[in-house]
């Protein structure tokens, strides 16, 4: 019998979980570890944000469905990871910490055969001065508690517009590595087509700031794209949508400190500015848990596991952009020292970012972080749970599932609105996430038949039909499996 724990419950641990438990035997147990009671689609907090969707239409408990689908569940927090045990425990295992009820504060060391790490990311808003959700008039959409106040306060916005208030309205990154940036370019179309339905657009001036150093990099060094007929980059089509919209944009800005209704940021020339602002959605850096790692003899090897986010099997090695490769990504997310441990999803540390480094004259990293969210981190965690499956049943490590990011295709649907007919999406296709320049020299290393544009209704409705699906496919109904990562 095996024993297969999984650490958190977002898209990549809540579908490994799905795929383990339906394809090994009840005499092998599974077990996800998390500290959150709810699974969420992130995706949908866009409209959670606008007050379109409630979020209780985005979210359900996880504690009934994995009880009836044989899972084990405890509502902890990891402390540490013991690979090799310890001198009590000979079996490896990591120490949690419960979070809720009558065990809330103890602590319980939960031993594995198989470990998954798919705690994500920190939300790290501690690394902007000032940049507390909900306070100095900022906001943030990573998580539908955070969407349901960005919502009050934009309420409360259009209210006083309609009363004659002209406001300033600033969407975009609040760090200078910040990544997500899909994430607030969907809800700054939303906020502006909603102002619109409230007719109080006039009243708002929309302005988008942003650590990249062109619109439409998205962490992905932009993308050249088929679009119709042309070939188009993407900094061109975002340029277009933004221009259509009158929404006006600040780049190169590594935002540094939130005051009440006043943002304060450094550019590549090393200038520090300053933009005001009425209410703010401002996507957070993300980093590592800060987890620890000990040996058997409890000395610690953080080190072997962790380089902010969990080591896995890519190269770590630090050359010059000009020498960076998509060879140098994972492909089966598996850590290096202990080859039981796996890292899908954000919880892995990338070799290094996607987009250009950029440093402003006074040294400061002002460039986007590389994005592993929504389908790259469900297709990983299947990728590891199947190795994990081939490998009980066959009594012997087996790693022929494979993914990596340099061949792996991504789609992204930002929608514009929310209604069946008045909605609106921008879709935007990339493979593979990151450029093969050896592949594909001549088209910014994507292949141009799959990396394509496209501006209409029929993006918003896909994107109503996606959130549909991945919610029934989230609670395991009938068939869940037929439905792709």
């Amino acid at each position: 019998m095996s024993k297969i724990v999984i650490l958190g419950a977002g898209i990549s641990g809540h579908v490994a979980a799905a795929h383990l438990r339906r394809k090994l035997s009840k005499e092998h147990e599974v077990v996800v570890v998390s500290p959150n009671s709810n699974y969420q689609w992130v995706p949908s907090n866009i409209w959670v944000g606008i007050g379109r969707m409630k979020s209780e239409k985005i979210l359900f408990p996880l504690a009934p469905l994995y009880k009836k689908k044989g899972i084990g569940y405890k509502q902890a927090k990891a402390l540490s990871f013991h690979p090799e045990g310890d001198k009590k425990e000979e079996k490896p295992y990591i120490l949690a910490e419960y979070v809720v009820g009558e065990n809330k504060g103890q602590q319980e060391k939960v031993t594995y055969d198989y470990l998954i790490n798919a705690t994500g990311p920190k939300l790290d808003f501690e690394a902007t001065e000032g940049l507390i959700p909900g306070q100095n008039k900022a906001y943030s959409v990573c998580t539908y508690s955070h969407a349901d106040h960005a919502w009050a306060g934009l309420k409360a916005l259009i209210q006083e517009m309609k009363k004659g208030k002209k406001a300033k309205i600033l969407i975009g990154t609040g760090h200078a590595k910040s990544t997500c940036q899909g994430a607030a370019f969907e809800y700054i179309l939303n906020v502006e087509q909603e102002l619109r339905n409230h007719k109080v657009r006039d009243m708002a001036e929309i302005t988008w700031i942003s650590n990249e150093y062109s619109l439409g990099d998205f962490g992905m060094d932009g993308v050249l794209m088929s679009y119709g007929d042309m070939i188009m980059k993407s900094s061109e089509m975002v340029e277009m949508i933004f221009d259509d919209r009158g929404i006006k944009w600040i780049l190169e800005a590594g935002v540094n400190k939130i005051e009440d209704g006043i943002a304060h940021y450094e550019n590549l020339d090393g200038e520090q500015k300053s933009e005001t602002y009425d209410f703010a959605m401002l996507i957070p850096a993300f980093s590592g848990h800060g987890f620890k790692a000990f040996d058997k003899n409890e000395k610690e090897i953080t080190e072997k596991l962790f380089k902010g986010f969990m080591l896995v099997d890519a190269d770590y090695t630090q050359k010059p952009y000009e020498e960076w490769s998509v060879q140098d990504w994972p492909e089966t997310y598996q850590n290096p020292s202990y080859k039981n441990i796996f890292a899908p999803g954000i919880a892995f540390a990338p070799p290094h970012t996607i987009s250009k480094p950029r440093f402003s004259k006074n040294g400061t990293a002002i460039f986007p972080a590389p994005p592993r969210t929504g389908m790259p981190s469900g297709i990983t965690a299947k990728l590891v749970s199947e190795n994990i499956i081939d490998s009980i049943k066959m009594n012997k490590e087996s790693l022929n599932h494979r993914g990596s990011m340099g061949n792996m295709g991504a789609a992204c649907i930002a929608s514009a609105g929310f209604g069946f007919w008045k909605g609106s999406g921008v879709s935007i296709t990339t493979f593979p996430i990151v450029p093969d320049f050896e592949k594909y020299p001549d088209s910014h290393g994507r292949h141009l038949g799959k990396t394509f544009g496209a501006i209409g209704l029929a993006g918003h409705w896909l994107k109503l039909m996606l959130h549909h699906a991945f919610i029934y496919k989230a609670k395991m109904k009938p068939f869940w499996w037929l439905i792709p990562e």
